[in-house]
């Protein structure tokens, strides 16, 4: 890699680490479209997991003592059988197909929750409680949508943020299913061949990127308030969900079209 790859690399991984600290999973989304202008998608991809575990050690630390235990236990089950679910169709069902459906769900979601709090006269819904069949269905394309494409943050929040838990308990939360998560891809990703010896050197040296930058998010989310908190992950989920629908649509409009 040659010193403008780094620059590319650095920036890509803080967007990242942002994310990973707790600002939203469409900051996350940028690290591959980021990296593929000066490498493949699929190295982006491969350089960016080891990068991810280590950033779920950093958060896992920063929130060790914010998390809620019910909503975690029963959004496991869903996540494993997604993620198993990924690895035996990761070579049968393209990723596009995937990001168009997460990325609409996304939209649809995000777009309820702005049309109730600023069109509809601020309509505030009780939070929601725990429940198994929704917390299956969610978990599991959330499992499957990150094992496929790196989309798993959608499907979460389209559960977790209707619960209304307080915003350090739903980070928390957050940061260890995802980091059960990628702990559960790696196995499965080098026996695909994903990943390789000089991919990880390159992940390797940009570790210290990935500390400051997870650090920073956490240090940020940490100081805001519900009221502050949920429009910006609402907020957050949209932008994803426009990024994934983007990306899902483009394959789908280049093969539509003629020539």
């Amino acid at each position: 890699m040659d010193i403008l790859s780094y620059i590319v690399a650095i920036v890509a991984v803080s967007l990242v680490g942002f994310g990973k600290g707790g600002m939203g999973d469409a900051l996350g989304l940028l690290g591959v479209p980021i990296l593929s202008f000066v490498m493949p998608a699929v190295q982006a991809a491969a350089i960016l997991l080891p990068i991810l575990i280590v950033m779920d050690v950093i958060a896992l630390w920063t929130w060790r003592a914010y998390w809620n235990k019910a909503t975690l236990l029963i959004m496991l089950p869903g996540a494993m059988i997604g993620t198993l679910i990924g690895w035996t169709t990761f070579a049968i069902v393209p990723d596009y197909v995937m990001r168009l459906l997460i990325g609409a769900v996304a939209l649809s979601f995000t777009g309820r929750f702005f049309y109730n709090r600023y069109l509809a006269g601020n309509v505030d819904h009780p939070a929601r409680a725990n429940t198994p069949v929704r917390a299956t269905i969610w978990s599991t394309l959330s499992g499957y949508g990150s094992f496929i494409a790196h989309a798993g943050g959608a499907p979460f929040q389209v559960y977790a943020l209707p619960l209304k838990l307080s915003p350090k308990d739903y980070t928390g939360t957050a940061v260890r299913f995802f980091a059960i998560v990628n702990a559960a891809k790696l196995v499965p990703y080098f026996m695909l061949g994903v990943l390789s010896v000089g991919n990880l050197r390159i992940s390797a040296m940009l570790i210290p990127v990935a500390l400051v930058a997870t650090m920073t998010g956490a240090f940020v989310v940490k100081r805001m308030r519900p009221e502050v908190f949920y429009p910006w992950m609402y907020g957050m989920c949209a932008l994803a969900g426009l990024k994934l629908a983007w990306d899902g649509l483009r394959p789908v409009v280049a093969m539509a079209l003629p020539g």
